[in-house]
Parts: structure tokens; sequence; C-alpha cells
């Protein structure tokens, strides 16, 4: 690279302001975007298997079209990252956002149309665009307690570590002997023994990316997926372990979580995006009615909203990109990319985009600025090409650096003052409601509707800035929504 363009990018992307390199700018784009290309596979198995009420399946026609919702999904991925780099310039990659996805295929659309509902989708990302230029989604943002910021930074630390454990099968969801299905258990069958090669993988896998960063090497987060990975490809091999869930056969709770890491016969696949474009904006409203279709907007609303700010907050806390009174730069640029993101996953007919807690993973690899976000984009962009490769990384071999990330977000919990009791209690519910409840945005409801209301009963009141209570009266019909929707017959 010649001085001319390094000089351009170090400027533009404020590489050497931030303490940052070129080249950790890159692995941090590419550690990114291997803990996060999953969604490439996962989301057409989210949004691609469920029928809408036409009894059509999603993605188009009678019959699954994985390949096409993988190559739309991979397509947005990739722009949409590349926005956030040049115009937010911070390291935040953005993909089809988990949960957001399930609800829109098994809440939303099975009550319409698949366009419907991703009309639905464009109106959300709309309004919140509009928050964002009147200046209310970045002033909610600046109103909040840089100690209540801190806790959900946390808070989302150990639902990173909790998504690894998971995502890996360390942990599962097993029935008990009553039936009744209690939330984790260690190992496969929950007897607090580890079996199967790819629980194994995983092991050694977080083992030695953790003494890589001990040791801190350069590199060690990404090093640690790619030694993980071939070591995946060879036990596979070997073993012929094969997923944990296949069509047709039993379940294999030894096998691979999700992606069965074997040598692709073919690396060059040309993509199919004519999904793109499939959205009908009003069409609920005549299905089930304005109110009904309102409620839906303003659920999906909130939920992007707080997901995205504490996604923000928490990374980029991580990045130090958080001034000490809690205040973030182009935070208006930043929450504009991701509020035009939800709309334009809509109208690629792949769900809502948002920002990815994963992006911390090219944090923990030194990634700082923008330029981190643009590798990442481009990685997603290649993706569609070169789908086959994007299925060679198992998730028990990306997972152990989200539970290396998640201890390195932990260690911010000693900015909170555990004596003062006001911040405290909301802190606490912050930080163990987001994994808790596998949602960042009821952990942030939670602790926003605590500090409220412990600093209303002190006779504090006067200290709440006034869009927190706002946001706190927001989140009580958030979390009320579905009693309402009873009572209004919905």
């Amino acid at each position: 690279m010649n001085p001319r363009a390094t000089g351009f990018l170090d400027r533009f992307f404020f590489i050497s302001e931030r303490g940052s390199t070129i080249g950790q700018e890159v692995r941090g784009g590419f550690a990114t975007f291997f803990t996060m290309a999953y969604i490439v596979v996962l989301n057409p198995i989210i949004i691609g298997t469920v029928a809408d009420k036409t009894e059509q399946v999603l993605g188009g026609g009678t019959v699954p079209n994985l390949p096409m919702i993988a190559a739309a999904t991979a397509f947005a991925a990739g722009i949409l990252t590349i926005a956030m780099g040049i115009f937010g310039r911070v390291p935040l990659a953005m993909a089809t956002g988990l949960g957001l996805n399930a609800f829109v295929a098994f809440g939303i659309a099975t009550h319409m149309t698949w366009a419907d509902a991703m009309g639905l989708v464009v109106l959300e990302g709309i309004v919140i665009a509009i928050l964002v230029l009147t200046g209310f989604r970045v002033a909610v943002f600046n109103a909040i307690p840089a100690q209540l910021k801190t806790a959900i930074s946390v808070g989302i630390g150990l639902f990173i570590a909790l998504i690894g454990f998971v995502d890996a099968g360390f942990v599962r969801r097993i029935p008990d002997a009553s039936g009744t299905t209690v939330p984790v258990k260690l190992g496969a069958l929950g007897n607090g023994s580890l079996t199967g090669w790819p629980t194994l993988v995983f092991v050694v896998g977080l083992i030695v990316t953790a003494f890589l960063i001990a040791r801190k090497f350069k590199g060690a987060i990404l090093m640690g997926i790619v030694g993980t990975t071939i070591l995946a490809v060879v036990v596979e091999a070997i073993g012929n372990i094969g997923p944990q869930m296949a069509p047709g056969q039993p379940v294999n709770p030894d096998g691979w979580a999700l992606i069965v890491p074997k040598l692709p016969s073919t690396l060059l696949e040309l993509p199919d995006l004519s999904l793109l474009g499939q959205f009908n904006l009003f069409g609920s409203f005549s299905k089930i009615g304005g109110v009904a279709a309102i409620l839906l907007v303003f659920t999906l609303l909130l939920a992007d909203f707080f997901d995205t700010m504490g996604t923000v907050v928490g990374v980029g806390r991580q990045a130090g990109l958080v001034a000490p009174d809690g205040t973030m730069e182009r935070s208006r640029s930043i929450l504009l990319v991701d509020s035009l993101a939800a709309a334009a996953g809509g109208a690629a007919s792949v769900s809502s985009n948002t920002t990815y807690v994963e992006s911390a993973a090219g944090v923990g690899e030194g990634a700082r600025t923008g330029l981190a976000s643009v590798v990442t984009g481009f990685l997603f962009l290649l993706a569609m090409f070169f789908a086959p490769l994007t299925q060679v990384v198992p998730s028990e071999a990306a997972t152990p650096a989200l539970v290396i990330v998640g201890f390195l977000m932990m260690t911010q919990i000693r900015e909170i003052d555990f004596s003062d009791y006001e911040i405290a209690i909301p802190a606490f519910l912050t930080i163990v409601l987001i994994p808790f409840t596998y949602s960042i945005t009821a952990g942030i409801g939670a602790g926003f509707i605590t500090y409220v209301f412990i600093k209303a009963l002190k006779g504090h009141a006067r200290q709440i800035h006034p869009l927190l209570w706002v946001v706190a009266a927001l989140f009580l019909v958030y979390f009320t929504v579905e009693p309402i929707k009873s009572v209004l017959g919905l």
C-alpha cells in the first residue's frame, strides 16, 4: 500500500488518533466476520422454512429457497456494514437481527404475507430514522447515566459469553425428569458431563484463545478462530461426526451445532438476489387493521431502538470510544445508519438489520475504527460468491472468541459504585437480565424502570433526566403490550 493511500485511510478513519494500525483494523474486520458469518446460514433457516398466511414458504415460492435468502442476507449485511464504517467510522458490523427475525417470522408473517411483514419492518426503520434526525434518539443516548451505560456493557459481555457457550453446545436447554425445561445445563445430556468431539473442539479453542490473549499475542482472537477451525475440519474428517440435526435422521446430541466443518467441493457460486425489493409498505394495515399494525411497529421499534443502543454503548466502551461522561463521537451518524439499516433489511426482504454484539470480537482484536467494518462488509459481499467457504467455520470454532470477549467486557464492572444502591440495583438488574432473558432490550428496560422508580421514591426525582421518564413509560408499555392487545381484543 503506497504512503499516500495509507495517509488518506489514517486521516479518514482516525486510525493513529485512536491508537490503532491498518493491520489491527484488518485483523479486527476478519475476526468480526468469522464470529457473525453464521447469520448467512442461520437467517435462511429461521425465515426460510416458515409459511406465511398465504401458506407460501418465506423467501418466495412454495418450497424453501434458502440460497436466495442467504445471498440477500449477505448482500444487505455487506452494504450496510460498509456504510457504518464509512459514515459512522466505528468498528460496528451489521446484519439481520436475531430475535427480531424470529419475531417477524413467527409472530407477524403468520398473520399476513411475507411482503406485508417486511413492509412493517421498513416502516419501523423509517420511524427510527426520523427519531434520529429530530435528535430524540441521540438525546436518549446521552441521557442515560454513565454507570448505567457501564452496566449495559457488562450485561452484554455476559450475554455474549452465554451465546458462545450455548452456540457451542457447552451448555444446553435440557428437559428434567418431570418434563419441564431447565434454562441451561452443562453438556449434551445435562448431567454435568461433557461429551462429543465438537464440545472438545470448543474447549480446546477456548483454552488456546485465552492463552494467546493472556500472552498478548497480536491477532489472538483471529488466530484462535482459524486454528480451531482447522482442528474441527480434521476432527470431522477422521470421525465423520455429522450435524446434531439432519432431515429424516434422529437427533445426534454429540454432533456439530449448525455447520459441519468440511472442505467444500466447490468454492464459487453465483448469488441470486431476486429477493431484494419484495415488500409491501402498507399491506399489513388491510390485513390486520391499523391499530394492530401500529402496535407491531411499536414493538419492533422499541426492541430495535434499545438493542442497538446497548450494543453501541457496550462495544463503544470496550473500544475506548465512549467519553467519561457517557457521550460518544459521531453518535448521530452511527444511529442514523443503524436506523436506515432496519428499513433496508425490510426492503431486502431479509428482516431488520441491526448492529451486532459480535463486533466486540473485532474490537478485542484491536479494531478501533470504521476501516474494520469496511473489511467485514467486503467479506460479507465476497461471501455471496464464496458461500461454501462461509460454511466451513463451525460455531464451535467461532464461539470461543465470544466467551473471551465477554470476559473483556465484564472487566468494566469495576466502574460501577455498588455502595450506591440507587444506581447499583438498577445496574445489577440490567447486568443479570440481559443474559438471563436472552434480550438486551429486556435488561435495559428493567434497569431504566427501576432507576426511575427508586430515584422517585427516595425524593430524588429532580436527578432524573426528563427523557428517562419518557423512556421508562415506553418500556412499561413495551412490557405490557400483550395485555393491552388482549384488552383491545387484538
